[in-house]
């Protein structure tokens, strides 16, 4: 019983890395499957990869700009279905 224990406990210890990077993508507008399947084959390959590109579209002001207008349309759009309804 201890073994299948201790074999519990490490593949839930092995788990976080993928699961860390399918919710860091998912966050991000990426795929969760597909970043959580990445963090199994190469655990710490594929969290720097994702954290290079997260990196890399944090610092393009471009896509901040961006991604600030999109949010804003986003809250007009929600504040827009709400006077519709009332």
């Amino acid at each position: 019983m201890p073994f299948l224990d201790m074999l519990l406990v490490m593949a839930v210890a092995i788990s976080f890395i993928p699961i860390l990077t399918g919710y860091c993508a998912q966050s991000r507008g990426r795929s969760f499957w597909l970043w959580f399947a990445l963090g199994w084959l190469l655990p710490l390959a594929s969290f720097f990869l994702l954290f290079a590109l997260i990196a890399r579209e944090e610092l393009n002001p471009g896509r901040r700009l961006l991604g600030e207008a999109r949010q804003i349309l986003r809250e007009a759009e929600e504040k827009a279905k709400a006077l519709a309804r009332e």
